[in-house]
């Protein structure tokens, strides 16, 4: 009887650890994607920010804001 079940079980085994290696590899890809550049988050703003159409569209609303 314990022959039997034995088999199952050290399938059960072999498929668990392929499965959580997989996952491992998996997370292990994400984080280095994560860490690779460390940018500023507004970097793209600054640029836009200093453009002279935004900057038109600023004042126009400050002029209509002010009384």
């Amino acid at each position: 009887m314990d022959g039997e079940n034995r088999g199952g079980r050290l399938g059960s085994f072999i498929v668990g650890g392929l499965l959580g290696a997989s996952a491992t590899l998996a997370a292990a890809r994400r984080r280095r994607r994560r860490a690779e550049p460390d940018r500023p988050v507004f970097q793209g703003l600054e640029a836009f920010e200093s453009a002279p159409c935004y900057r038109e569209v600023v004042e126009k609303k400050r002029d209509r804001l002010e009384p």
